[in-house]
């Protein structure tokens, strides 16, 4: 939304309430140009009220939006390296796309610490070269489970699987908690009601890995690993390429 919105020039503040699903834009000149914008996202947008600005809308986000992103970033940032390196050692794609899915996390936040002030063309810059990051990556992936489904590598310690999924969880639960209380838990808040969307898929992915450890563990097969991880790299290439066809409008 704040890509497609600023390119249109006169957009001022934006006020999100993501539970009711209503945006309020702050903005000078021809609306239509609004409007415009939000109906290519395909998203539904509609009018609901317009009116003058008070005063006190016009004044731009607070710089005290970027503490907690900052921590959101620093903890999935954390998370990516040590899942990465346990999968890698473990033989686990399962743990190496789950690694990738923090790091998606994390350049999501970054995106958002972008574009908290910031010139358009600067977060649309950033945008694309994320998205060709996590897509290259999940690319890869890709590949390489493929390569193990044909040629066969091992099977993947499922100790490891277990114990680095679950403390993954428990770092996404603690993401979580860590922007409720820095925000003092706003509701309607957009990055408070973001990290909830954020983590609850992200305790699916925790699930998925640890599941497919518990299968490998009673079948002896590393193909369930395999299979969690070819779903969780297709899941981040397509948000990848969401986020890439934004940037180029």
């Amino acid at each position: 939304v704040r890509m497609a919105l600023a390119d249109v020039e006169g957009v001022g503040p934006l006020r999100f309430d993501l539970s009711a699903r209503r945006l309020d834009v702050v903005h000078e000149g021809d609306q239509a140009r609004v409007t415009e914008a939000l109906d290519g996202l395909g998203l539904g947008a509609r009018e609901v009220e317009s009116g003058l600005a008070a005063p006190g809308d016009l004044r731009d986000e607070p710089a005290q939006e970027r503490g907690p992103l900052w921590i959101a970033l620093a903890i999935n940032a954390a998370f990516f390296v040590g899942e990465l390196t346990a999968g890698l050692v473990s033989g686990s794609m399962g743990l190496v796309a789950d690694s990738l899915d923090n790091l998606a996390d994390a350049l999501v936040y970054a995106l958002s610490l972008a574009a908290v002030g910031g010139a358009a063309a600067r977060k649309k810059q950033l945008a694309r070269y994320s998205a060709y990051l996590q897509g290259g990556l999940a690319a890869f992936g890709l590949v390489e489970v493929v390569r193990r489904f044909v040629f066969g590598d091992g099977v993947p310690d499922v100790a490891t699987m277990i114990v680095v999924a679950s403390l993954t969880l428990l770092g996404n639960v603690a993401t979580l908690l860590v922007l409720r209380r820095a925000r003092g838990g706003s509701p309607g808040e957009a990055h408070v009601e973001a990290s909830w969307i954020f983590t609850s898929n992200d305790v699916k992915v925790n699930g998925l890995v640890i599941a497919s450890a518990l299968v490998v563990w009673a079948t002896g097969s590393a193909a369930p690993d395999l299979i969690a991880g070819a779903l969780i790299f297709v899941v981040v290439a397509n948000g990848a390429r969401r986020i890439l066809a934004l940037s180029r409008r």
